[in-house]
């Protein structure tokens, strides 16, 4: 069983987010897609938008009565520059809901599987054996991303990873779960699997439903926090 966030509306993969079907020996232990409105404000960061678009009105008001124009042509002014501010941060939430509509992250007891892409689709496949190490960012309401470093050799594309990529580290992309919500119980599942896949032994299926109390997850020095 697994959480919620897991059913999408995708009948041509037979299983949600995966090109195929697991092999026999694999499960999934967790499903989950960013959230939305997270997604807008800090990826996208529409609040940056706004702030930028307000101040140019501000300015626009400010330097038309200083150069004594008429009121009605400084409103204006003023208007079209929240207009195009308010059409903005519309088209980048809704790029962001879309994000959230197009997006899966899987995690098995063998991999981690992204399925990702607005206009075209792509999955990507990071077997445990191919990551290096993983940290975990969180924010004060409990959300937050998954960071995963590659080892030597393994390479992907920035463009086509983002916006589920580490800012700013382009030369050698790092692949992240973004904007996941409570991501603590998540990282506590990835954890164990890593653990686990490090050591060459298998253990029972772990479910994430909803908190961290759900996760049973023992201590292991793999996640570390940044």
């Amino acid at each position: 069983m697994l959480s919620k966030v897991a059913v999408f509306e995708h009948d041509h993969e037979p299983v949600p987010g995966l090109p195929a079907r697991l092999p026999d020996g694999e499960y999934i232990v967790w499903q989950g897609h960013p959230t939305g409105r997270l997604v807008a404000r800090r990826v996208f960061k529409t609040h940056w938008v706004a702030g930028y678009f307000l101040v140019l009105a501000a300015w626009a008001l400010a330097a038309g009565f200083y150069d004594g124009r008429p009121l009605g042509e400084i409103l204006f002014s003023a208007a079209v520059l929240l207009l195009l501010g308010g059409i903005a941060i519309a088209m980048l939430e809704l790029f962001a809901w879309g994000v959230q509509k197009t997006t899966l992250y899987t995690i098995t007891n063998h991999r981690l599987v992204m399925r990702i892409g607005v206009a075209l689709s792509v999955t990507l496949n990071l077997p445990f054996r191919q990551i290096a190490s993983a940290g975990m960012s969180r924010d004060r309401y409990g959300s937050g991303d998954i960071v995963f470093r590659l080892n030597d050799g393994q390479r992907f594309s920035w463009l086509v990873l983002w916006p589920h990529v580490r800012p700013w580290r382009m030369t050698r992309p790092e692949p992240s779960l973004r904007c996941i919500p409570d991501v603590e119980a998540v990282a506590k599942v990835l954890q164990v699997q890593l653990a686990e896949a490090a050591e060459g032994r298998t253990v029972a299926p772990t479910v994430h439903v909803s908190g961290p109390e759900t996760v049973a997850a023992p201590e292991a020095p793999v996640m570390a926090a940044e």
